[in-house]
């Protein structure tokens, strides 16, 4: 875990039970917020117009929890 807030995007999605894909997804469709959900990884990136995003589990577990959840109280039955 890269310090005590952000993780990889391997990690996150590991401890969420998602896909990268889907994490990616919630990201780039503003279901997860930057500098709030996410930030830019300045780490090793030898393209700075490419770099690798990371997580803030607890705030991600949060928002995906009730993302999903409110897509489930409104499916007609």
């Amino acid at each position: 875990m890269l310090g005590d807030i952000w993780s990889s995007s391997e990690m996150t999605s590991e401890k969420l039970g998602i896909t990268e894909f889907k994490l990616s997804f919630l990201r780039e469709n503003g279901i997860l917020k930057p500098g709030i959900h996410w930030k830019s990884s300045p780490l090793g990136q030898k393209k700075p117009w490419n770099p690798k995003a990371l997580y803030n589990i607890k705030m991600c577990r949060k928002t995906i929890n009730k993302f999903y959840s409110g897509e489930n109280n409104n499916i007609a039955a």
